[in-house]
């Protein structure tokens, strides 16, 4: 695959090349001279189709945890997150020692401290990283889901956007078993501040403790907005909001 530098912008076949339009710019790449149906049944292929098994696996379990998320995702997200969590859950089902190549798996691969350490401290908008945007420390409750930020002072603890007049803060317990993809997310209360200087404790608490059997995962989500005549609005549609995952059991 390379980048088309051309004045001229296309799209479509061409002789061996397909020209098309990617988040990245035009691209173009070569045809394969190598029909689907071989490689579905030639075993030559066997190590490609062991490989595109596995991806659309990783893929499908990264689109897996964006759907069990989506309440806090909806607005804190760039517009390659797919494509990195996807990287990221191809990591993690790596972790899988166990399963025969083709068939390893993220549900194994999460058992382990390699494919856990693979997925903690993931962020959704790599345009906005947690630990760069929220300079506070704070403690998580693994029993409860409970975060507190006991010494929040905003207008020091944050390193806001221009324009930004409010913060909101918001947790998520989630439950995910990426075997049978059942899910349960228990969100916390918003807790939404003026930046300013006061001392404002905070301690967000999940609903709940997620029901299920599957990996626990804890996420942290700050949120900018601005307030016009008593009206907040979400800033730059959330270009500068963060969620990271924090932790993974």
């Amino acid at each position: 695959m390379a980048k088309l530098k051309s004045f001229i912008k296309i799209e479509g076949t061409l002789d061996d090349l397909t020209f098309y339009k990617g988040k990245e710019g035009y691209l173009v790449k070569t045809k394969s001279a190598v029909s689907a149906k071989r490689i579905k049944s030639d075993p030559a292929f066997a190590r490609t189709r062991e490989n595109g098994s596995e991806f659309g696996h990783a893929a499908k379990s990264g689109k897996l945890l964006r759907r069990a998320i989506l309440d806090l995702l909806a607005d804190a997200k760039d517009d390659l997150v797919t494509a990195r969590l996807t990287q990221v859950m191809t990591q993690v089902k790596n972790a899988d020692t166990t399963s025969p190549r083709g068939q390893r798996n993220v549900a194994i691969g999460l058992a382990t401290p390699t494919g856990k350490l693979a997925l903690n401290g993931f962020n959704f908008n790599g345009n906005a990283i947690l630990g760069s945007v929220l300079l506070s420390d704070y403690t998580l409750d693994t029993a409860t889901g409970e975060i507190d930020i006991p010494d929040f002072v905003p207008q020091q603890k944050l390193a806001s956007p221009e324009g930004a007049t409010h913060v909101s803060l918001e947790t998520g317990f989630l439950n995910l078993d990426f075997a049978t993809d059942d899910k349960d997310l228990q969100l916390s209360p918003i807790f939404n501040t003026p930046i300013n200087n006061t001392v404002t404790p905070v301690t967000l608490t999940p609903a709940a403790v997620p029901l299920g059997s599957g990996n626990q995962l804890y996420f942290l989500k700050v949120a900018f907005f601005q307030e016009v005549n008593g009206i907040q609005y979400p800033l730059n549609n959330g270009a500068y909001n963060a969620l990271q995952l924090i932790d993974v059991l």
